[in-house]
């Protein structure tokens, strides 16, 4: 019997599918935060990561065409704010958010965007100061990369007019916020470097907010101005406001019409510049003429009396004898200085006084071995006279002389210091001080 007769079995699908539905109806869209890691980002351009906090995890994912519009890249360990809708994905069984946009915690998502690009662009050189490339001081031709409707061209050309109205101003005209504005304005920065009669570029905008002036924190942006080979400078904005185009520039202007004042001196200033130049050119000119004038008069009083200009020649010329006899005089006394000296040089090196001082140093050498000889040899014999004192007085000899002899004991010839070691019939030889007897023992005492 069936204890449950209206008891309904589902598959494994049946019932993921219907939780699928369940979840998706309640969570259509929903806000969360929290921890990422183990993000992924495979080659299909997807974003794979977790959520996580204290007490929960949570699987996400961002597909592609949402994470291209994405201005920084999450990493492990980042906090984010993230909305989306939740599914469950069945093959695995795991409920899941379906990420649609995502923010970091604590900072903008432009801010950290910009800063990470800052990071990698500065990382790669892009800002150093010793390939900025100069800005000409008088261009003939500027081109600015603006909006053609924007205030910021107005403020360039009004500046441009009032400094310097005879300088050529070729606009290129482009979009500089919302889509594809960054892509308008590196295409716009190309072109003026393939036109290349451009001296000096201006690329900016007027004020906005950061949102506002983001095309000019592009990387595609940055790169158009560092590879262009015509010096550009930078005006977006407002003096606070900086840009990732104003780092990489040659040049930065803190507002538009402060690019148009720096591109170029005014009129006024290159004219008071000449007239500076023109007076001390006419300064320099009236000098020159009044020394020429001088030495005209010179001349021609010269002129007038042949001898008068002989006689400077001749003074000139004996002046110059005089001279020339005297460093003559001067070498010959130098060189018979050194003459001299390389003369006594030669004497003490010639062989016959090396000869003899070799000579004399023999003889020297040998008085001193004689006298050590003879001081050697009278040290022995003192040393011998006094050894020879010392042996007398112990020789054996000498006890002899006194009336006593020596008796060894044949054949071994041992000496015989005991009367007690004899036997009768033992054969000694006696030693006088002089002359020496051959005995028998007949008889031995103590």
């Amino acid at each position: 019997m069936d204890l449950f007769p209206d008891k309904r079995i589902l598959t494994v699908s049946q019932l993921t599918s219907l939780v699928r539905g369940v979840i998706e109806e309640n969570f259509e869209h929903v806000w969360v935060e929290g921890e990422v890691s183990n993000l992924s980002m495979p080659g299909s351009g997807h974003l794979y990561f977790t959520l996580r906090d204290a007490g929960a995890q949570l699987r996400c994912v961002m597909f592609r065409a949402a994470a291209r519009a994405l201005r920084f890249r999450p990493k492990d360990g980042v906090g984010l704010i993230v909305r989306g809708r939740l599914t469950v994905f069945e093959p695995r069984g795991d409920y899941q958010l379906i990420v649609e946009y995502l923010e970091p915690q604590g900072i903008g998502a432009l801010q950290l965007a910009f800063s990470q690009l800052k990071e990698r662009l500065a990382g790669e050189g892009m800002f150093d100061e010793s390939r900025k490339k100069p800005i000409p001081r008088l261009p003939r031709r500027i081109g600015v990369v603006t909006s053609a409707t924007g205030a910021a061209i107005h403020d360039i050309l009004n500046v441009l007019e009032r400094r310097f109205a005879n300088v050529e101003v070729l606009l290129r005209p482009v979009r500089v916020q919302g889509e594809g504005a960054a892509a308008e304005i590196a295409g716009a920065v190309r072109d003026f470097n393939r036109y290349r009669d451009i001296d000096v570029m201006i690329v900016g905008r007027g004020g906005g907010s950061m949102e506002d002036l983001w095309a000019f924190n592009e990387e595609v942006v940055a790169r158009a101005i560092h590879a262009s080979r015509i010096p550009v400078i930078s005006a977006v904005g407002h003096e606070v406001d900086f840009t990732i185009a104003d780092f990489v520039a040659d040049l930065r202007a803190p507002t538009p019409s402060a690019a148009a004042e720096l591109v170029i001196k005014s009129k006024e200033e290159l004219e008071a510049g000449v007239a500076a130049l023109s007076h001390r050119l006419g300064q320099a000119m009236r000098h020159r003429l009044a020394g020429a004038r001088g030495e005209l008069e010179s001349l021609s009083r010269s002129l007038k009396d042949p001898s008068m200009l002989l006689g400077h020649l001749v003074q000139r010329v004996d002046h110059s004898y005089e001279r020339l006899c005297a460093a003559a005089a001067a070498g010959m006394r130098s060189r018979a200085e050194r003459l001299d000296y390389l003369r006594n040089h030669l004497r003490l090196v010639t062989p016959a006084v090396q000869l003899e001082r070799a000579r004399e140093r023999l003889i020297s050498l040998a008085a001193r071995g004689e006298n050590a000889i003879q001081r050697i040899v009278d040290r022995n014999r003192e040393s011998a006279a006094v050894n020879a004192g010392r042996l007398h007085s112990l020789s054996p000899l000498l006890t002899l002389s006194r009336g006593y002899a020596i008796a060894c004991r044949l054949p071994e010839r041992t000496a015989v210091r005991d009367g007690g070691s004899l036997s009768p019939g033992d054969r000694l030889d006696l030693t006088f001080q002089r002359g020496g007897a051959l005995c028998v023992v007949e008889e031995s005492h103590d």
